[in-house]
């Protein structure tokens, strides 16, 4: 019972937030049904405020503009459903080169990102390979604001811990050079 209270409150919550305007310190952030993603197979609430921000990539190619990366996470998607039989995509925000946030399970929502912390956690994913080079400036800020956002919605704690997946389980994710990157952010540490 106390479990289905807390989804009724959770979904109340979510339904004002997306029926309001966003803070202004909010990256411009594309729903899922803009991109054209399909609706979870099942949805799971996490309980706010989360204290952990994950970093991932995604070692697919990058994408510059709304159209190609609807499609890669289109592509994404049905790969994370059918083939790895997720609810839904497995992050709950994905990053375009093109500065974009594309919501994935989105807030509130329990995603499929680093087994042990995902009911205390989102995953934000960096769409491309860094291992070598870094995300384009316009991904990185929206990565900020996305942090930021999570705070002014009362979804982050505001002394969320900030951590790259590899440092989690045995995995290159973020990729080297996305990883060097987030060094220098609030909140980031290499120990859960």
């Amino acid at each position: 019972m106390k479990n289905f209270l807390l989804s009724i409150i959770f979904l109340i919550r979510a339904c004002l937030v997306f029926s309001s305007k966003l803070p202004d310190v909010c990256p411009n952030i594309i729903k899922k049904s803009e991109w054209g993603g399909r609706q979870a197979d099942k949805i799971a609430y996490t309980v706010i405020p989360l204290k952990y921000v994950i970093i991932h990539h995604t070692v697919t190619s990058k994408c510059m503009d709304p159209s190609s990366c609807s499609r890669t996470l289109a592509n994404m998607q049905n790969y994370h459903m059918g083939t790895l039989k997720f609810d839904d995509i497995g992050y709950n925000f994905l990053i375009g080169g093109d500065g974009n946030v594309y919501e994935g399970a989105g807030w509130h929502r329990l995603g499929a990102h680093a087994r042990g912390y995902n009911k205390i956690s989102i995953g934000v994913a960096f769409i491309g390979d860094f291992s070598t080079e870094k995300p384009t400036p316009q991904q990185l800020e929206a990565g900020k604001k996305l942090i930021e956002c999570g705070i002014a919605l009362k979804d982050l704690d505001s002394s969320y811990k900030l951590l790259g997946a590899k440092s989690l389980r045995p995995t290159e994710s973020p990729g080297a050079a996305l990883f060097s990157e987030i060094q220098g952010w609030k909140g980031f540490t290499t120990k859960p």
